[in-house]
């Protein structure tokens, strides 16, 4: 199989990845931050998810400026 094929099976189980959002959250230490709609590959038959780089260096944007912020709670949608 090539790179891209095997791509799109879950590594943990060999399930079928497929698009879909989830939420990502993270715990700042000051307060929460939470992302709704992310972009993700979901595997339909365990749930597992991943976000792909360009994504993740987003998410890594937003959490910079919520811990800038200083806020209890910060949530975002993409």
């Amino acid at each position: 199989m090539t790179k891209d094929k095997n791509n799109n099976f879950c590594p943990l189980c060999g399930g079928r990845k497929k698009p879909g959002k989830t939420t990502y959250s993270v715990d700042l230490g000051e307060g929460i931050l939470v992302v709704r709609n992310v972009k993700a590959k979901i595997c339909a038959q365990c749930g597992e998810e991943w976000i792909d780089n360009k994504t993740a260096k987003e998410l890594e944007r937003i959490t910079e400026e919520a811990r800038e912020k200083r806020l209890q709670v910060e949530v975002v949608a993409l």
